[in-house]
Formats: structure tokens, C-alpha cells, sequence
């Protein structure tokens, strides 16, 4: 098969967008009702997104280091494999070929389809009468979307960049036309952010706290975006860093605005448990044309995040494949379009597969803890650029930024598995299934 390297064509904006579309997924629009349950308190709900945001703003400028000393394609599993060892940066990549990417383009593409479902009630009368349900509408008309955007994407990642600046330019846009129009309302209460009770006491309180942190981090994953396609930015030194910093920010200051919006509109008591948060929000701000719209821009927004996880994930099996750690297929770049185009239907494939299975809204919690584990020992890595003379000269160091992710990471995934001990524990089992598959990979590559 025709085998090419990547070409470097993306520059600032493109990379930046796909941080930003990354990042702005189901997390937001879903989770801080189920947050709010747990800490029964608004002020604290915020402290916790904020500190959500210096956390991932601590990443992603570790990350912009790794980056810029070593600009390829993968994230964690190139630099894992890089600084580590082999052996990690495939149960990194394995991670996420199950539950980083596939999975969330899964949960977008369901998510998408329930929104639309809500916007446009006349879509279910596409099972009136016939033999589909309304259920199973809702799965066609996400897996549409699936081949829509692999499609897309299969023909270059310059076409499809385009494509995604445009989306993340209008789901930007759109967000802060509703946190403008939504505040300048006067259907809400500012008192709300006063209400509410007291944290859960003890032990039990911080296992709430390191539970709705992982719910929030999971909200702010993909800070880390375009480490994934260093290999096709261009000058990544600069590029590269500059892209994980400005896209984390611009997201942090949306969800704050967010966040104050919910609780502008909905009392701490009416918001408990409340996934569809952002539709009984607009609900009670404009009615039921309010709760359309926003129904509306949720599953526009979902649109925007699906086609940026099917842009990443191929290039970490494009890498993990080079490395001869995965199927050879996935290696071959398309010798028109330049894109690693078998990783992208395989992914695609297995998105589909998800989709159908029914099971993604089980795995939220363990997604986030899934996700969780890597990027803390990609952080530790780090330390070891120093001792790589031909990597080191010319890259900054953010040992405080550094330690801050660590800390605050490992203490998340201690806590949370505390709460959750079933999820975390699959998550676990997860990650570690990944070594007798890498054992049947190495052993391939030495015949």
C-alpha cells in the first residue's frame, strides 16, 4: 500500500478550532445539574468549574512544552512512547481507541440526534405508523451523521479543517449570543447563586468534590486537541503551544458563562438532577421557544465536537501503526487526499457499532476516569526531556504548572474511584487489557 508522512498545512486558527471543538462537547450542556445534586451549594459549583479551568489550563501548558520538543502525531501515545516506553504509549493509545474517541463520537452523534429530535418534533413522525421506532430513528439519524463527517474528513484534513473552522466560528458565536441574550433577560434571579445548602460533611463531602471534578474535567478534555495532529501543524514550536493555550481559555471563560447562566435561571433546588439543564434554563428565561433554540444550538454544538474527534483519533492509530503497535492498515495515508484514511473508517466503523450497541450513556463516569489516568503520567514524562539533548534546547519548563496537574489529577481519580469504585474499576480493567494486546503487537513486529 502507497505510505506517506503527513504534511504540515494546519496553522493557528485551524489548530485552535479544533481545541475549541474539542472541548465544548455533552460535558457542558449535561452535568451541572448532576453536579449540583452532589454539592447542593452554587458558589462552590462554580469554584470547582473555575478550578476545572486552571487545572486543564495547567495541561495544556505542559503539554504545549511536549509539544513543541516533540511535534508528531499521537498525544500521549507518541510522547509516552517517546519519553517512557512503548509499552505505556500503547496502553495509552489503546484507551483511547476505545473509550477516547470512538466512544464520545458515539455519545455525540446520540446526543446530536435526541437534541435534534427536541428542536424538530416532526422528525418522529418518521416512525408514525411504520414498524421503526422513535428510538431507532434517533440511532439512524446519528450514524448519518457518523458517515457524514467521515466522509468529510476522509478527503483531507485542509477540506476538512475548513469545515470545522466554520462550525466552531458560528457554535462560538451562538454560545455567547445566549449567555449575553439569557443574562440581559429578566426572567432569572442572580439570588440564586446565594441559595442553596451545605457541602456533605467529611470524607464524604471530598469524594463529592473529586467526583464532580472528574465530571467537570471530563467536561474540559480535549485541551489537549492538537498535540494529536502536531505532525500536520505548521511551525508546532510556536503553533503547537500557542493553539492549547488560547483554545483552553476561550472555553474555561464560555463555561463560566455558562454555568452562571444556568443558575441565573434555574434555583440551585429546581436545578438538582436536571441533565437537559441548558433547555429548563432557556425554558424558564423565554418559554418553550427559548427551550427549542437551545435544544438547537446543544445539538449544533454536538455536531461540531463529533467531526473533531473524528479528525484526532485516527492519528493516534496512524502513529501507534508506523510503530508497528497496531494493524498495518491503519498506517496508510490516502495518496490523494493525504490522510491516514483507513484509521478513519475503522474508526467510523466502530463509532457505528457503539451507536447501535445502546450503551453510551453507561459509561460517562467511566470515560471521564478512563481519561484521566494518561494524561498525569504524559505530565510526569516531562521531567525526562531534559535528558534528551536533541528535544531540550529551546522549549520552556512550567514546573509549577506541571505539578499543579499532577496533584490535583491524581487526587481527582483517588476520590472518584473512592465514590464510584464500579465505573473506575472497568475503566482500570480497561487501560490494563490493553497489555497482552500490545504483547501480541510486539511479538508480530520482532518476526
Amino acid at each position: 500500500m502507497p505510505e506517506s508522512r503527513l504534511e504540515r498545512k494546519l496553522g493557528l486558527f485551524p489548530a485552535t478550532s479544533i481545541v475549541v471543538s474539542n472541548m465544548i462537547g455533552a460535558g457542558i450542556f449535561t452535568t451541572s445539574g448532576l453536579i449540583m445534586s452532589g454539592l447542593n451549594n452554587p458558589a462552590i459549583m462554580l469554584a470547582l468549574w473555575v478550578a476545572g479551568g486552571v487545572i486543564a489550563f495547567c495541561g495544556a501548558l505542559s503539554y504545549g512544552e511536549l509539544g513543541a520538543a516533540l511535534p508528531g502525531a499521537g498525544g500521549e501515545y507518541y510522547f509516552l512512547s517517546r519519553l517512557c516506553s512503548p509499552a505505556l504509549g500503547f496502553l495509552s493509545g489503546w484507551v483511547s481507541f476505545v473509550a477516547g474517541f470512538s466512544a464520545p463520537i458515539a455519545a455525540s452523534a446520540l446526543g446530536f440526534s435526541e437534541y435534534f429530535s427536541r428542536a424538530v418534533p416532526g422528525i418522529q413522525s418518521l416512525a408514525s405508523g411504520s414498524l421503526i421506532s422513535p428510538g431507532t430513528v434517533k440511532k439512524l439519524l446519528a450514524i448519518l451523521v457518523i458517515i457524514l463527517f467521515t466522509a468529510i474528513h476522509y478527503r483531507g484534513i485542509r477540506y476538512g479543517s475548513r469545515i470545522q473552522n466554520a462550525l466552531t466560528l458560528l457554535k462560538v458565536f451562538l454560545i455567547v449570543i445566549l449567555i449575553t441574550a439569557g443574562l440581559l433577560s429578566r426572567g432569572g434571579s442572580f439570588g440564586h447563586l446565594g441559595g442553596g445548602g451545605d457541602l456533605p460533611g467529611g470524607l464524604q463531602g471530598f469524594k463529592t468534590i473529586g467526583l464532580s471534578l472528574m465530571w467537570i474535567m471530563f467536561a474540559y478534555s480535549g485541551w489537549n486537541a492538537s498535540t494529536y495532529i502536531g505532525a500536520e501543524i505548521r511551525n508546532p514550536r510556536k503553533t503547537l503551544p500557542a493553539s492549547l493555550l488560547y483554545g483552553t481559555a476561550i472555553v474555561t471563560l464560555l463555561y463560566l458563562g455558562l454555568n452562571i447562566l444556568y443558575l441565573y435561571a434555574v434555583s440551585p433546588e429546581k436545578m438538582k438532577g436536571v441533565i437537559s439543564i441548558g433547555g429548563l434554563a432557556m425554558g424558564n428565561l423565554f418559554g418553550k421557544p427559548g427551550e427549542v433554540i437551545f435544544s438547537s444550538l446543544i445539538g449544533f454544538a454536538l455536531f461540531s465536537s463529533l467531526s473533531a474527534y473524528i479528525i484526532i483519533g485516527p492519528r493516534v492509530y496512524y502513529s501507534m501503526s508506523e510503530d508497528g503497535l497496531f494493524f498495518r492498515f491503519a498506517r496508510r495515508i490516502h495518496p490523494r487526499f493525504g490522510v491516514p484514511s483507513n484509521s478513519i473508517l475503522l474508526q467510523g466503523m466502530i463509532a457505528i457499532t457503539m451507536v447501535l450497541s445502546g450503551t453510551f450513556e453507561q459509561v460517562l463516569t467511566y470515560m471521564g476516569f478512563a481519561l484521566g489516568i494518561f494524561p498525569i503520567l504524559t505530565i510526569i514524562s516531562a521531567w525526562k526531556l531534559k535528558k534528551r539533548e536533541d528535544t531540550a534546547s529551546g522549549t520552556r519548563n512550567f514546573f509549577l504548572a506541571r505539578v499543579v496537574y499532577i496533584v490535583a489529577g491524581t487526587l481527582i481519580l483517588i476520590l472518584s474511584f473512592l465514590e464510584r469504585p464500579r465505573e473506575s474499576s472497568i475503566a482500570l480493567l480497561t487501560a490494563l487489557s490493553g497489555f497482552p494486546v500490545y504483547l501480541l503487537f510486539r511479538n508480530r513486529k520482532g518476526k
